[in-house]
This record gives C-alpha cells, structure tokens and sequence, in this order.
C-alpha cells in the first residue's frame, strides 16, 4: 500500500464502514478488518480489496462479473507511453469540461470517483490539493491508475477496489461524488445512482455521465459497420484514427465503444426522477437541457442552471443526434443534495 493511501485511511478510518455487514473497520500492517463480522481486507500491489459481491435474488440480473471480466482485460482508457502530470494535464485542459472542473471545484474538496477505471481523472483533480479517492471493480485498472500515482508522486490520489453497489464508505462522507460513464454498465443504473448518492454531504454535490439515447445513434451505426466489415472502415471514428493515438489507446476506446457487452442509454429528463428520489435538486447538464444553448469557457457549473420544460428537453435531445458522435454520445448531470431543513 502506498504511504499517501496509508495516511488517508490511519487519518480518516472513521469514514470507513465494512461492505458486506456496515460494521467498523479497524487498519492494521496485514490491512483492513471488519470488528463485527472479521472480514479481512488485505491490498494487493498497493490497491487494497474490498469488493463485495451483490446479494441480489436470482431473478434480478447481475451483470457485474461480465463486466468485470471485460475491463480486466481491456482497461479503459489507457495511458500512452510518455503520459506524465504535465501531459495528463494539457490534454485535460484541452477538453472545455474537465478545464472548467478543475477551474471551479476547490482546493481541499474531499471527491470520490466510483468507477474510475485507470484514474487518469481521479489523478488530475487530485493534483491541485484536493483529496481524491478512486474506486473501481477492475484490479487491472486500478494499478495502472496506481503506478501513474506513484511515478508522478500524487499523494494525495487513493485507489482501492469497490463494488458500487455495496460501498464501503459511510452515508455523507464526500463533498462530491463523480461516476463519469459507469452507471450504463451496470445492471441497475437507477439502484446504482442511489447507492452513490447517500456518499454526498448535505450540500455537497454529484455528478454522473450517462450515454445518452439519442446521442449512440451513430455510434449503434457504426458498430454495425464495423462488425460487418471486420473494422476496415475504421476512419469513421476520428478516435481510433487519429495517428497521435498509440494502438493500445484505440484499442482500449474501439473496444470500450464498440464491444462493450452492455450498455443503456438515457436521457436528462429520465435522471430528473432519481433525483428528486434521494433528495437532489438539479443544477447543471452538459449538454445543457434548453435548445441552442452552449456551454461558454466562462461556464458555472456549480451554479444552478434552468431545467428546460418538457418541449425544450425533447428539441435538445433531438440535437444531441449531431453532437454525439464528437465524444461517443455522452452527457452529464450535475445536482446539489439538499440539506436538512
């Protein structure tokens, strides 16, 4: 286990809770350890295990071990070769949203990311003082993740093995909580946000990217053609052609895109409901949920924006036809969790 991840758990044990019982946890030289039930929680390469299965009935479907079994063998997304922080953060900072994030959200702020995948964002927050924690199924990603925290000496990046589901962090513990293009692979996007959304503080904030209905159409559109043609017309999509890409990260984006075991679309106005169910109140969507409106460079997106009325969600949706294919039909919502009256 890393010295930085060390101290974050000695220092704030009392944020941790057992995965599989709710239980305390105590931190000791062998790891972590349940006092109620004694699950043992050992680390493996510095990433310490606390994956717990779900316990659902049979009838439900659990896709977590297909989607486990996909990403151990195809991290997403990959590190190029020369990535160091100061790479890590120019290509951040070209992307207007991440450059906004990292612009507005403040020094100390205490995040967590459920499912980070290799951590690259999880990293580049955690770069500008702010507390980082990055959870994720996938031991594979995860010490990827760890080694670019280590090689570039990011102590304040934490990365441990977490079934979103099943958290083992106690209700109210984070400032904000970020799961960026995980819940559309899960089982239950609905049940995941939920479990989530009980790590954000009172006042705190959540933010979640979804792929959206209609934003995949020309992804579902090339799929098609590429399973068809066996990838020959694979200048469709500018990621994996473009020649600043090393063959390891178009294959980690053509395989995350395009042969992806599951996925669900969805829409802003399908979220609006999971909201209002765990006490959120709406604040900002990228794209934005009024037609013709544009995030700007002098955005706020902690500022609460207008909700679009039904009419203008559709119109805007609609738009999201052309603009999807830029960042694979992605979109974003932020919400602020409302305080105790």
């Amino acid at each position: 286990m890393t010295y930085g991840t060390t101290t974050f758990i000695e220092n704030h044990i009392d944020l941790f809770c057992c995965p599989y019982c709710n239980g305390d946890l105590v931190f000791s030289n062998e790891g972590l350890n349940c006092r109620e039930c004694q699950k043992a929680f050992p680390d493996n390469q510095g990433i310490p295990c606390l994956f717990c299965p779900n316990e659902w009935e049979a009838a439900k479907e659990d896709i977590t071990d297909t989607m486990q079994s996909f990403y151990e063998e195809t991290p997403f997304p990959d590190y190029d070769d020369f990535d160091n922080t100061g790479s890590l953060i120019e290509k951040a900072r070209k992307s207007l949203f991440a450059k906004l994030l990292d612009d507005q959200i403040p020094t100390g702020t205490r995040i967590l990311e459920c499912g980070c995948g290799t951590g690259q964002l999880t990293n580049y927050l955690s770069i500008a003082y702010r507390t980082v924690v990055g959870t994720d199924m996938c031991l594979n990603s995860l010490k990827l993740a760890n080694d670019f925290k280590q090689k570039n000496k990011l102590d304040r990046a934490h990365f441990f093995q977490m079934n979103l589901f099943r958290p083992f962090f106690k209700p109210e513990s984070f400032d904000l909580v970020i799961s960026n293009g995980v819940l559309h692979h899960t089982s239950d996007p609905r049940l995941a946000f939920q479990s989530i959304s009980r790590l954000v503080k009172p006042g705190g904030y959540i933010m979640i990217g979804l792929y959206h209905k209609y934003g995949r159409l020309f992804t579902d559109l090339r799929r098609i053609i590429f399973n068809v043609t066996r990838k020959r017309y694979h200048f469709l999509d500018a990621r994996i052609k473009n020649s600043r890409n090393g063959n390891a990260k178009s294959l980690s984006w053509f395989m995350d895109q395009y042969k992806n075991p599951h996925e669900s679309k969805h829409t802003a106005g399908e979220v609006l409901p999971w909201l209002d169910d765990n006490n959120f109140t709406f604040i900002h969507s990228v794209p934005k949920t009024t037609p013709f409106s544009r995030i700007s460079n002098s955005e706020k997106l902690f500022m609460k924006d207008r909700i679009g009325n039904r009419f203008e969600r559709f119109i805007s949706d609609i738009g999201c036809i052309l603009d999807g294919h830029n960042e694979g039909g992605f979109f974003t919502v932020i919400a602020r969790k409302n305080k105790a009256s």
